[in-house]
Order: C-alpha cells, then sequence, then structure tokens
C-alpha cells in the first residue's frame, strides 16, 4: 500500500473476497499448476536427498486428484464450492429460524450425504470442523467462493499482461506477477469496491466462466476429458 495511505480507510484491504483471492491465487491456482510443480520438483528432491523425486507430471496429477472428502481445507479446487455450498444453506436455516442449533449435526451430515456422497464419523470431522461459527464469523463462507471466482479472474488477466508467464512460474520467476498483483490489487487498498477493483484489473466484471474454463482447462488433460 501507498505510504500516504497508511492509517486511513484507503489503507486497508478491500474486502474479505479480494483477501481471500490472494491467498487462493498463490495456494491454488499457482501452487496447484503444473509450472510451479516442475519449478518444485528438483527442490523436493534436494531436500530428501532424492528419496521423493516423483516426475513433474506425476506430481500435479497427485496433487489434482478431485474426490470427495469431508473437511473442507482439504477438499481439491472442483468439489470445494460444495463445502462452502453447504454451510451457506445450514447458515442461512439458522437464521431465518428454520433449523435450530440442536438440529444443526444431523442437517450438517444430511448435506454431505446429498452433495459429497461422505458422512462425517464424529461431529469433529463434521459440523465441528470449522472455527467460523463459533467465533460469530457467520457469512464469511462464501467470501471463499468469491475469492476463488476472482483468483481465476485476477490470473487470466495478468497472464494477458504478463509475457510467457507459465514459463517464468517454471523457472520460479514470481516478480513479475507480484508486481502486477501489487500495482492492479494491493496499492488500490479501499479506493474501489471489490467489484469495482475487479472490473478496473481485468476489464471485466466478475464472473464465473474464469473459474469454470480454468477447472475445464485442467481437468481435460488430467483425466483425459
Amino acid at each position: 500500500l501507498p505510504a500516504s495511505h497508511r492509517s486511513s480507510p484507503l489503507g486497508q484491504s478491500v474486502s474479505l473476497g479480494i483477501h481471500e483471492s490472494q491467498s487462493l491465487l498463490w495456494e491454488d491456482v499457482i501452487g496447484r499448476s503444473e509450472a510451479f510443480l516442475e519449478f518444485l520438483q528438483p527442490l523436493l528432491a534436494a531436500v530428501s536427498a532424492g528419496s521423493f523425486s516423483p516426475d513433474p507430471r506425476a506430481l500435479w496429477e497427485r496433487v489434482n486428484v478431485v474426490q470427495p472428502s469431508l473437511i473442507r481445507v482439504d477438499a481439491d479446487e472442483v468439489t470445494y464450492s460444495l463445502h462452502i455450498v453447504i454451510r451457506m444453506e445450514l447458515e442461512l436455516a439458522l437464521l431465518n429460524d428454520e433449523l435450530s442449533v440442536k438440529e444443526l449435526p444431523s442437517a450438517w451430515d444430511d448435506r454431505y450425504r446429498h452433495y459429497l456422497g461422505v458422512t462425517a464419523p464424529s461431529v469433529k470431522d463434521g459440523v465441528l470442523q470449522d472455527v467460523h461459527w463459533s467465533a460469530g464469523l457467520f457469512g464469511y463462507f462464501p467470501t471463499y467462493t468469491l475469492g476463488n471466482l476472482a483468483a481465476a479472474q485476477l490470473f487470466n488477466a495478468a497472464a494477458a499482461q504478463i509475457n510467457d508467464l507459465e514459463s517464468l512460474i517454471a523457472r520460479g520467476d514470481f516478480v513479475p506477477l507480484l508486481r502486477w498483483l501489487h500495482e492492479n490489487v494491493h496499492q488500490q487498498g479501499r479506493c474501489y469496491s471489490g467489484a469495482e477493483l475487479i472490473q478496473n484489473a481485468t476489464g471485466t466484471p466478475l464472473s464465473p466462466d474464469h473459474l469454470m474454463q480454468y477447472l475445464e482447462n485442467k481437468l481435460r488433460p488430467l483425466y483425459g476429458i
């Protein structure tokens, strides 16, 4: 952020959705990419003295397996948003007095069976797995999905403006991408709303199309579909 904005309303992040987009862009869009894993593979081999040295392609396939899971933070990129849908539906039911707290564990299990076909063996792996509700953070979960949408869209915009971005990532050169994010996201602080920031940075309103295309581009070669 510009020094002139420090300690002012402008010197803060714009929204939780944009905030989460930065985490998810690096964790998933970059961290699960074939280019990044090409860079990471020799580092893993070096620190493990060669005991862990998978082929970069095999490593990429390994970290992008798609399968239903019980735990949100362990979910793959495809099923992750279903974990958010479940929580949002339950939050709305609680707030609208359509569901009591006592009924929450069974309602949780019902939705996990419906959406993901899995059942938690205990509430520890079920309704109590997150800290958000006990901390009063109702309405937080959808910001993760907003972050996923924004992350894919921001990366597409950056890739269109940075020459050969994937090759840079494969070489471990993240400076051009980080600089682009500084200029288009971080330094903007709270000058714009989240919607305005995405529009300014990418040239289009926030849309699920970028995330859907990102997932399709990954899944087609991954699963041969």
